[in-house]
């Protein structure tokens, strides 16, 4: 079951872009991805918000991006908000300690009504 990455990109705010995966984002699209979140990043956004309740299938190049875009967050002094996926996805964060290590948030509107912790 072959599906493509989706990404959606639409503006919370006036410094706040929501990301929202759909698909597969695996070895495949990994690196599409990246290009794409290099290019908002470019764009100088406050907060990104990466929505990944769409999301079907990550592997481990899918979530080396996501590791990349969050260095590459806290770098540039950049908010960046997990929205949590599926359970499957959700397991891969806690089985890598990654939900300990990114903020994650179960609706990305709450992203308006939080301060970075």
């Amino acid at each position: 079951m072959d599906q493509p990455l989706g990404i959606t990109i639409e503006s919370l705010a006036p410094d706040t872009v929501c990301v929202s995966l759909s698909g597969e984002l695996d070895f495949a699209r990994a690196y599409t991805f990246d290009e794409e979140m290099r290019r908002l990043e470019s764009q100088r956004p406050g907060s990104i918000v990466l929505d990944l309740r769409s999301l079907n299938f990550l592997d481990s190049a899918g979530l080396g991006r996501v590791l990349a875009l969050q260095r590459r967050a806290k770098r540039d002094g950049r908010r960046l908000v997990v929205v949590r996926g599926c359970r499957a996805i959700e397991r891969l964060f806690a089985l890598t300690a990654l939900d300990a290590r990114l903020e994650m948030v179960s609706d990305p509107r709450s992203v308006l009504e939080t301060s970075p912790t």
